[in-house]
Formats: C-alpha cells, sequence, structure tokens
C-alpha cells in the first residue's frame, strides 16, 4: 500500500475526482489485479492498496508505476476557487456552471453567489483562458488571487474589493444594477403621478415608462440572452416575454411595472445573499494582517504572509493573535470564541520544552496551543509559529465554508430538476391559454394579456431561492457558532437525523485518562510491574500510554526503567515489546486471547476492574503474568447535559461505540444517559455498527476525532468531528467540524439544522403555493400582470428574508423544531 498524501499530495480522501482519475489508470496495468482505497484510520493517512501478480511484476515497478500517476495527474488537474463579482443570484451561477461544464476541458464546475469552484485539465486551458470564459458571462474574477502550487492547490480571491474596478458590465460597476433598478422605480413612480396628475400628454407618459422599462429590463435582457445560449428558458425570459407582451397590447405601465420591479427583486435579492456571504467571508478576516516578530535584531511589524515556520510572535494583551502556534513565554486567557465558539476564555501556559514542541506541533497540549484570530487576554505572550498564514486553521476554516457554498443540497438538486421541467411547461400553458381563449368567446387581445400574466405567476423566483439562501445562511450561522458545515447535503441530513453514534475516548470523556489501579499478580513487586509497563508505553503515543508513564513515573519516584525494543503497536489490542530479553505483552484481554490466554489467577482482578468502570491493561512479560494495571477516562462534564439536549431536539438513539470491554462502556453510558452501549469493538466492527445502525434508523451521525475513527466517520450520513481547530484530517474527513471540544455545541447545530429544513420547507410551501395560487387566477383573470408582479416579487423578498432568520439563530434558542414537526 502507498500513502495518498505521496502520490496526490492534497487528495486526503476518495471524494476527490483524481484518486477516481488514479485507480482507473493503474486498474488494467500488467500484473495488477486490484487497485483500490483504504480510508485513513489510526493515525495513518488514507492509503493506494494494489493487488498483484509477483509472477508478471514486483513491488519497485508498481510503486514507480503509481507515483509516475499520481505526479502525472497532479501536474495535469488543477483545482481553483475564486471569489468573483458578477455572480450576484442563483439563476446566474446556474447559467455560468452549465457553460462551463459544456467545456471539454472542464472537469468539474460549480458556482455559488460571488464564487466559481472549477477543476480543469491544465495541459489543454490555464487559467487566463477560464477567466476570458467567465468574463464573457460577465463574470470577474476579483483581484489579488494568490498563486498556488500545481496540482490540487486552491486559489482564493481576495473579497475585499468592490466597486467600479470590477465592472458587472454596467457603468457604475457591481452596483451597476442596483442603480439601474432604482432608477427603473423611479421613472415609474414618476410616470405614474404623471398619469393620475394629468400634468403630462400621453406620449411623454409613454416614453417615461418605456425609458423605465429600458433600466429595469437591461440586466434581465442580458441574463436571458445567456441563458438561451445555454439551452435554457430561465425565469428572466418568460419576465421579459410577459413585458413585452404588455407592451404590445399598449399597456406601457404594466410592462414597465414588471421590468422594474423583477430587476428591484433581483438587486434586493443579491443584497440579502451578499449580507449572508459577509457573514462567511468575515470568517477570513479574523487574524490581523501584521505580526510583531523579535529576533536577534530586536522586535519590528511584519505582514503576516511574511511569518515563517518557527518565528517568534510577540503577542500583546487585547491583541488578536497573527498566526498558529505554541506558546514559549507568558501566561493568559485567550477568547478562541472567534474560532471555535467557547464561551469562557481559555487559560494557556508555555510548552515544557520549545524544541520538541516544533519538532511535533501537533502533539502539543491545548493549554499551550494558539490559533490565529482568537483573542488575547491581559498577560503578553510569545508564541512560536507553527504554520504559515495560509494554512492556519481560520484560513482554512474561511475557505472550506466558501467551498460548501458550492456544494448543492439534495432540496436544492430536486428543485433544479423541477424548473428544468416546469419553465418549458409554463410555456406551453401560454401557448394554450392563447389559443383557447379565443375559442371559449375571449377576445385575441384579452387572451394575450392573461397568457402574459400567466409567464409571470408561474415563474418561480421564489422556488429558485428558496433552498441556497436557507442552506447559506444557516452554514454561515454555524461558522460564527464554531462549527463548519460543509454544505447543504450534510446540513439537510443533520437535519433529519434520528440516531447519533458517538467514540468514548476524547469524544464522550475528557481523553486524559488518569492512573487508578495497579495490581501486580502474587509473588510480583507492584513497582517491578509499573516499570515494565512505563518502559514499553514509553514508546507508544496512544492516549492509555501518556497516562501509563506520566502517573506511572510518579509514583516510582527515582527508580530507573529498563529498556525496551522491538516496540509493535498490535491495532485495537495493545502491544508488544521486548525488555530485558523476554517478550513483553501489553493490552486487553483480547490480546491474551489470541495469544495462549489468561491466567485464571487475575481473571477475577479483571472483572472486579471492568464492572467498576475501569480500562483495564494486563501485563505480561516472557511466560509470566506480571498484573493489571486499570485506568479511568473520567465522561466530560457537559456530556450528560449534551446528550439530553440531543433528545430534546428529536433524537432517540445515542449510541457509544468503544474498543474498552463491554462493562467500561456500560459503566461510561449509565453516567452520560445514552440509549445504547457498544462495547469490545475494533476499528471495522465500529464500521459495522454504523451500518447496522444505518440499516436500523435509515440516516445515523458519528461523532469521533476524526482520525482514528475516520472509517467510522466516512460510512455514517454524516461525520462530525470534534475538537478539529487541532487537526487538518478531521477538517479534511468529516462532514460537520466542531471546532473546540465543547461537545454542548452538537444539539445547538443540529437544533440550527432543524430550523434550516423547517425554513426550507416553509420556503418551497410558499414558493409553490404562490404559483398555485397565482396561475388559475390570472387564467380567469382574477389577476392582472401589475398585482401578479406584485404578488410575485413580493414572495421572493419574504422567501429570502424567511432565510436570513438564520443568521440571528440563537445558541439557546429555546424551540428549535423537533424532527416530529419536520416529518
Amino acid at each position: 500500500m502507498l500513502d495518498l498524501p505521496v502520490l496526490l499530495p492534497d487528495a486526503l480522501d476518495g471524494r476527490d475526482q483524481c484518486v477516481q482519475r488514479l485507480t482507473n489508470t493503474l486498474t488494467g496495468s500488467p500484473g495488477l489485479d486490484r487497485v483500490h482505497l483504504v480510508d485513513a484510520a489510526d493515525g495513518a493517512p488514507a492509503r493506494l492498496c494494489m493487488h498483484y501478480d509477483p509472477a508478471t511484476t514486483n513491488v519497485a515497478r508498481i510503486r514507480t508505476l503509481a507515483e509516475s500517476a499520481g505526479s502525472s495527474l497532479t501536474e495535469q488537474f488543477r483545482h481553483v476557487l475564486w471569489s468573483v463579482s458578477g455572480v450576484n443570484h442563483v439563476r446566474k451561477a446556474r447559467t455560468v456552471a452549465e457553460a462551463l461544464r459544456r467545456i471539454d476541458c472542464v472537469a468539474e464546475a460549480e458556482v455559488a453567489v460571488g464564487l466559481v469552484r472549477i477543476e480543469f485539465d491544465r495541459s489543454r486551458v490555464d487559467e487566463a483562458r477560464l477567466r476570458e470564459l467567465l468574463a464573457k458571462h460577465d463574470v470577474t474574477v476579483r483581484d489579488a488571487d494568490r498563486d498556488g502550487h500545481a496540482g490540487h492547490d486552491h486559489a482564493d480571491g481576495d473579497d475585499g474589493h468592490e466597486g467600479g474596478e470590477h465592472n458587472h458590465g454596467g457603468p457604475f460597476g457591481e452596483r451597476s444594477e442596483l442603480i439601474f433598478a432604482i432608477a427603473s422605480g423611479v421613472l415609474w413612480v414618476t410616470g405614474f403621478l404623471l398619469d393620475v396628475t394629468g400634468a403630462a400628454g400621453d406620449g411623454v407618459l409613454t416614453a417615461t415608462f418605456i425609458v423605465a422599462g429600458l433600466f429595469g429590463g437591461y440586466f434581465t435582457l442580458r441574463e436571458a440572452i445567456e441563458s438561451i445560449r445555454n439551452g435554457r428558458f430561465e425565469i428572466d425570459f418568460l419576465m421579459l416575454v410577459a413585458a413585452a407582451g404588455a407592451a404590445a397590447l399598449g399597456k406601457w405601465e404594466e410592462g414597465a411595472l414588471l421590468l422594474a420591479l423583477f430587476s428591484i427583486g433581483h438587486a434586493l435579492e443579491g443584497y440579502a445573499m451578499g449580507r449572508a456571504r459577509r457573514a462567511i467571508e468575515a470568517l477570513a478576516e479574523l487574524a490581523p494582517s501584521t505580526a510583531i516578530v523579535r529576533d536577534d535584531a530586536g522586535e519590528r511589524e511584519v505582514p503576516v504572509e511574511q511569518l515563517r515556520l518557527g518565528d517568534i510572535v510577540v503577542i500583546k494583551p487585547n491583541e488578536r493573535i497573527p498566526a498558529d502556534g505554541f506558546v514559549i513565554a507568558g501566561t493568559s486567557s485567550v477568547n478562541q470564541a472567534p474560532l471555535t465558539g467557547e464561551s469562557i476564555p481559555v487559560d494557556k501556559i508555555p510548552v515544557a520544552d520549545a524544541p520538541d514542541a516544533l519538532a511535533d506541533p501537533d502533539r502539543v497540549a491545548a493549554a499551550s496551543r494558539l490559533f490565529s484570530g482568537t483573542i488575547n487576554g491581559a498577560g503578553q505572550l510569545d508564541l512560536q509559529v507553527t504554520r504559515l498564514s495560509g494554512d492556519s486553521t481560520v484560513a482554512k476554516l474561511a475557505k472550506m465554508v466558501r467551498e460548501a457554498e458550492t456544494q448543492a443540497s439534495p432540496t436544492q438538486r430536486f428543485t433544479d430538476r423541477f424548473e428544468r421541467i416546469f419553465v418549458p411547461a409554463v410555456i406551453a400553458l401560454v401557448v394554450v391559454v392563447l389559443v383557447v381563449g379565443p375559442l371559449v368567446g375571449s377576445s385575441w387581445s384579452e387572451s394575450f394579456y392573461r397568457a402574459m400574466a400567466v409567464l409571470v405567476a408561474a415563474s418561480p423566483c421564489a422556488l429558485a431561492i428558496a433552498t441556497p439562501s436557507a442552506v447559506l445562511a444557516a452554514v454561515a450561522r454555524a461558522g460564527q457558532l464554531g462549527v463548519l458545515v460543509k454544505g447543504g447535503g450534510p446540513l439537510e441530513n443533520l437535519g433529519t437525523l434520528r440516531a447519533i453514534a458517538f467514540d468514548k475516548t476524547g469524544t464522550l470523556t475528557e481523553g486524559r485518562p488518569r492512573l487508578t489501579d495497579v495490581v501486580a499478580a502474587d509473588g510480583v513487586e507492584e513497582l517491578d510491574l509499573l516499570s515494565v509497563a512505563v518502559a514499553v508505553e514509553s514508546r507508544s503515543d496512544h492516549p492509555l500510554a501518556g497516562a501509563i508513564v506520566r502517573d506511572g513515573r510518579e509514583r516510582l519516584g527515582s527508580r530507573a526503567t529498563p529498556e525496551a525494543s522491538a516496540v509493535t503497536a498490535i491495532t485495537g489490542r495493545g502491544v508488544r515489546a521486548i525488555v530485558d530479553g523476554q517478550e513483553v505483552l501489553i493490552g486487553n484481554a483480547a490480546l491474551f486471547e489470541d495469544n495462549g490466554g489468561i491466567d485464571p489467577a487475575i481473571t477475577a482482578q479483571l472483572d472486579e476492574l471492568q464492572a467498576s468502570g475501569r480500562t483495564i491493561m494486563i501485563v505480561k512479560q516472557g511466560e509470566q503474568f506480571l498484573g493489571v494495571i486499570g485506568l479511568m477516562d473520567t465522561p466530560r462534564p457537559d456530556a450528560r447535559d449534551a446528550i439530553a439536549a440531543l433528545q430534546g431536539v428529536g433524537i432517540r438513539r445515542a449510541v457509544m461505540l468503544s474498543g474498552d470491554h463491554q462493562l467500561v462502556a456500560e459503566s461510561i453510558a449509565r453516567q452520560v444517559g445514552l440509549t445504547d452501549a457498544w462495547g469490545d469493538l475494533m476499528p471495522e466492527d465500529k464500521v459495522a455498527a454504523i451500518e447496522r445502525l444505518r440499516t436500523e434508523e435509515g440516516k445515523v451521525a458519528m461523532v469521533g476525532d476524526g482520525v482514528n475513527d475516520a472509517p467510522a466517520l466516512a460510512h455514517a450520513t454524516v461525520g462530525i468531528a470534534m475538537g478539529a481547530a487541532g487537526s487538518d484530517v478531521a477538517l479534511e474527513t468529516a462532514d460537520i467540524a466542531l471546532m473546540g471540544d465543547d461537545l454542548t455545541k452538537l444539539p445547538i447545530v443540529i437544533g440550527l439544522s432543524r430550523k434550516a429544513s423547517a425554513i426550507i420547507r416553509q420556503n418551497l410551501y410558499l414558493s409553490l403555493g404562490m404559483v398555485a395560487f397565482l396561475i388559475p387566477a390570472t387564467i380567469v383573470g382574477f389577476v392582472g400582470i401589475g398585482p401578479a408582479v406584485v404578488f410575485h416579487e413580493g414572495s421572493t423578498l419574504v422567501v429570502v428574508g424567511n432565510a436570513l432568520r438564520l443568521l440571528g439563530y440563537r445558541k439557546n434558542n429555546p424551540d428549535p423544531p423537533t424532527l416530529k414537526e419536520l416529518d
């Protein structure tokens, strides 16, 4: 097996299309029988597994082939994520995305309001050409684009510029559509007042309404032409036909009113969606632009982009922290709420050994870690930089939230498919009204007018914006609460969950076990047992090993420990090593069941410790059992309240998955209020447990640390990682990431997703209900073009306003919708 990051440096899992391309490229190569991906697990990255025929090829040849194929793909395909101007509403985003997808050299394209994400074959097209293609659709990539490296890098545009330099095809830049809409509205009102007061003749009135229609229809016409070029009849086209029809009947004021209100609705929709996007973009602006660096020459202020790994940064009281790193001097409390949503500042202390911490920054304790964008308290801190500004946690969070905007939810995909059928059906209905009207006694002009009114009534503007506006607002609000939600799919799935599975260690428990019991076998000294255990476990990075070493050395005092060699971890079981020339086994009961069984003399001690909730580690040296070590990982203080809150928002099954003995799992489960506890599980057993829950409950979420639980997270309907602020793997592999270790965020984000699902349904009911009311009302002549467009645009603005309520979702919302209400 070969590590995936070695072959495709930025593809961490199988969701990346280049992984599929790599497996397809290698499959069928001489001597290779099967090629597949093995998910990340136990801290190891995802790997490419290749089954081969030794008679035909060898490992060296396979490695060369895989590395060559991976290098070729990395060189050939590139991903970009650009902030753009000119995409101010969902319909334009859809049109631009379809235009990009028709280009042969573009493998994938997703467009959201203000964002474009493209994966393209760089051997056939370059970024400059893609920018030119976007420009043909009046879409401009924002300035200050950061150059990336070849392959899967994301080039992010700067979100900071708006105005005339980013021309949206009008004289006022991005504000052109809003200014044109206001001008259209003012002119229409002027014409209406002149008509009412009789202050102007018919020629002046007609000219005023025509100019009002020209201002209101300018951008509508451009987008309609663009849609037709892409083989689609969008809402813009229907509105233009209706306005032209009204004008043809001499009803200039109604045609102008239609275009004026439609353009004003567009502009307000863009403003509302922009408000939600600004909430997301604020994440990228958390970190300050400069930092104070201390070196041999003294202190100097530099841009954060110039910080290098190992630099010493001085953070003064009450200042924002400019980079990720760890404390090497000073103590203070840090407000991490901008990143993790924690309401209480966290105390920070220096690391014990700065060189060791710099060599392995991922193992630095949370009490010494600092993140860019968080706020220092009253004390001065010296920080040593461990990540460049573009790789900081807040930068990755902002990028991933922006990428989430381009991910369509299941409901959005449904409404898109519905519109593809509905719009042509509306055109057919209009033809029917035109033909049938004269046949039943109506005049041609009356039938034509009603047909144009039907066009307005049936235009699904509110339907088009109903889902993306709610998803965008909910994702933005979740980011403010310290939760990363990767798009509408996870958001909607989370809102309909009935079951959640939890990993035990570090999720439901503190993840900081302590040594509680040392029970030596007959004829064995307690300190001899401890010294062997400490010698072996000091060579392991498992959390239980750390507890044995830390607390064991404290009990040993000044006593020296022997040297351990040939230390080998046995996944899900324990560890094997050599001490004083003899094999040592340390692990759970399953390890010894596979290695000759357990001495009956200590079985009773095992049962007693496990019944009291202890995690046990049996120690055997050579042929002699030395005894048993008991450890206790206490439940998180907030775990019981979080589980109770989950039940309050409709979660009916909360299951713990643990590799510990069933008795230990049941003990923890009772303390935190879980409905089920499944113990004695290997990593592959956790995957099977998730599949079982999916079969029984339909959907299930898995909550873990995103590293050791990666396979289970991947198989769950929604994978949720805790404490993701310090883990790149957790950020990449999870569908939803709780940036901090606060378990109470889980019911909050589920409540938010429930609320979002309810608002999406409300919006769909409102938009479809308005269409269902207006179509027959216009057919029978009860509603004309003017009232129809007022209802039409009014419903669109109500839908967007309803979605924006999610931006104000409170942490302690007293009445999030329950699953029963959503059903």
